[in-house]
């Protein structure tokens, strides 16, 4: 039981994953699709940044670097020390393209909508079996 507390954050993403996943698989709606698209990219994004970040580490800015100050040859960086910024900046860049993704997606909805006049996944389907 403890170890389920402890990693609470994990638990949070795999619900969140398990919510978009399933607007994603279950409901017909369009819309309910795509907003499932999205919390599914969010808890992804999440898990990322989560992973990233330490306790008690600072950001990777090394002070007396390079010959400045007395002793900066003799400084010596430990990495455990520093956070790694490469996951943050690649879900910087994640966040851009679920954004990018959504938008697109519900420009989409919107042509279909006025293309066969609803959102319904089986109604749509149907206009076009009827064509």
């Amino acid at each position: 039981m403890q170890m389920l507390v402890a990693k609470y954050n994990y638990w949070i993403y795999i619900t969140l994953m398990m919510i978009g996943l399933y607007a994603m698989i279950a409901k017909n709606n369009l819309v309910k699709k795509i907003v499932g698209m999205s919390i599914f990219q969010t808890a992804i994004i999440l898990f990322y940044v989560s992973i990233g970040a330490k306790r008690g580490a600072t950001i990777p800015i090394i002070e007396h670097g390079h010959g400045e100050g007395h002793g900066a040859g003799t400084h010596m960086v430990h990495a455990v020390d520093y956070i790694n910024p490469l996951p943050h900046v690649l879900m910087l860049t994640a966040i851009v393209v679920a954004v990018a993704t959504l938008g697109v997606a519900l420009a989409l909805a919107i042509r279909v909508y006025n293309r066969y006049n609803t959102l319904e996944e089986d109604e749509i389907l149907a206009q076009i079996r009827e064509k």
